[in-house]
């Protein structure tokens, strides 16, 4: 099984563990993360400027992690697991029309944010079924070192939906930054909330 990521230096140790967390551990505690700002944004009960800010922040979280997706797990599922190809491709469609559906989202509309959910739900499942046979084959140190590959594409990822950039390598690391620069501008003039933490802000703050 070879993964594909650049060689590490050569080291002494050949049970050498690198330092963070695996690509299969930070996918899975996104998705609950997703799942829950899933539920939280079809909530009747809350109101509409909450429903909104919940929006903004779930548009982010799925515009960071479907692009780290992108870039690090579909080729490594690609290359370790030969048989997961026509899962991926189909993923990547599922993952343009999620995106998609998010960016025409003019409001708090309880059917459009209901089909939002739906499609955040049916990705995690879907992503799932990729990531376990990924997590069989790879090596400890392999899943980490994707994980921090993982960390390092999402700082630099769009917070906003862009359905129609590349979605595979190498096009998609090249753009996707560049994209990234440009949401985090507007979103500092705007001071539209992005990630999780901000959800804990007092409104108008």
């Amino acid at each position: 099984m070879t993964v594909p990521l650049p060689p590490l230096p050569p080291a002494a140790d050949d049970a050498y563990r690198p330092g963070g967390r695996s690509l299969a551990d930070i996918v899975d505690r996104e998705h609950r993360a997703l799942l829950d700002l899933a539920e939280q944004v079809t909530d009747a009960g809350s109101t509409a400027e909450r429903r909104r800010e919940v929006l903004d922040v779930l548009t982010a979280a799925v515009s960071r992690h479907l692009s780290a997706e992108e870039q690090y797990l579909f080729p490594a599922a690609r290359a370790a697991v030969p048989e997961s190809a026509e899962l991926v491709d189909r993923e990547i469609e599922a993952d343009a029309a999620l995106l998609t559906a998010l960016k025409e989202l003019s409001g708090v509309d309880d059917a459009a944010l209901a089909d939002v959910a739906d499609r955040v739900a049916r990705h995690v499942s879907r992503v799932t079924a990729l990531v376990t046979p990924l997590r069989q084959v790879a090596t400890d140190a392999e899943l980490i070192r994707l994980g921090n590959r993982w960390e390092i594409a999402e700082e630099a990822a769009p917070t906003r939906p862009h359905p129609g950039t590349p979605a595979t390598p190498p096009w998609n690391k090249i753009v996707e930054p560049a994209v990234g620069v440009l949401d985090k501008v507007r979103d500092a003039v705007t001071g539209r909330r992005t990630q999780l933490s901000d959800l804990e802000r007092p409104p108008g703050r």
